[in-house]
């Protein structure tokens, strides 16, 4: 096994376990995969979904073939917005639910994407330069960064779902709601306007993590049988090991105000 980061885990744990979700219920993963009911052999899609999320986590894991399943989780997260997202976005382009979704599946994307940059043999990085490179990294970052604003926007139009998500033993679950929103939009513009933009990505990734910890393994602990909440688990574990990911493309970044040169982000 080769794990070179906390995100590298997460997100490969995460989608590995929608896979599974995706074999067990032959189905897609819920609202993350809005698969029309009309689609054609859906179940039978559905399922071999399933095989490539499983074989693509599990495959992530292992050295000699974490590079290439790391570009083939890439190429199917980046497939999801043209075909699944930008379709709901274009028909209800007011609606800020449709725009989460994309949002959601922006961070995965870039994810991904720099996860491969990170995973890639010498041959990948030289064949593919601007995938593997720092000038990606900082489209992925831009990407990224306005990803975070369609997640935070989301926590002021649903505060009361949002709040409703808050675990009851702590105090003030409204004022949680309006805090975690801000926290996303703070992340975004730190990131599109460099300020600060280490400890943005850092904090973002945190967040995301114990909402992993506080809000969906207590969920599943709580109803081991429902599948939504296994499904909202590996979503947000996979979110997080995104959101670490492109952190970890800061990690020559000044905690303060300096930014790093390009030479030095790319060793």
């Amino acid at each position: 096994m080769r794990v070179i980061g906390p995100g590298h885990f997460l997100f490969a744990a995460g989608m590995a376990g929608l896979g599974v979700l995706s074999l067990i219920y032959g189905d897609f993963a819920l609202v993350w995969q809005p698969v029309p009911a009309w689609v054609p052999w859906r179940e039978s899609l559905a399922r071999a979904s399933g095989i490539l999320l499983l074989a693509g986590g599990a495959g992530m894991l292992i050295k000699r073939t974490a590079g290439p399943f790391a570009l083939v989780m890439a190429a199917y997260m980046l497939s999801w917005l043209p075909l699944l997202q930008v379709p709901r976005v274009a028909q209800a382009p007011a609606d800020v639910g449709m725009w989460l979704g994309f949002s959601e599946t922006m961070l995965l994307v870039t994810g991904s994407w720099m996860l491969f940059a990170a995973l890639a043999g010498p041959a990948a990085r030289q064949s593919m330069p601007f995938v593997t490179g720092e000038r990606g990294a900082r489209v992925a970052r831009l990407l990224f960064g306005a990803a975070c604003l369609g997640l935070g926007l989301s926590h002021f139009v649903y505060t009361a779902a949002t709040a409703g998500m808050v675990p009851a033993w702590l105090p003030y679950r409204l004022g949680f709601a309006y805090l975690t929103g801000a926290g996303h939009l703070g992340a975004g513009l730190g990131i599109l306007f460099s300020v600060l933009p280490r400890l943005a990505a850092t904090m973002e990734a945190a967040m995301i993590s114990c909402f992993v910890i506080l809000l969906h393994i207590p969920g599943v602990i709580a109803a081991p049988t429902n599948r939504l909440q296994w499904t909202m688990v590996f979503v947000a574990s996979a979110l997080a090991g995104a959101v670490w990911a492109i952190a970890s493309t800061l990690r020559h970044a000044s905690w303060g105000w300096a930014r790093a040169s390009a030479a030095a982000a790319t060793q």
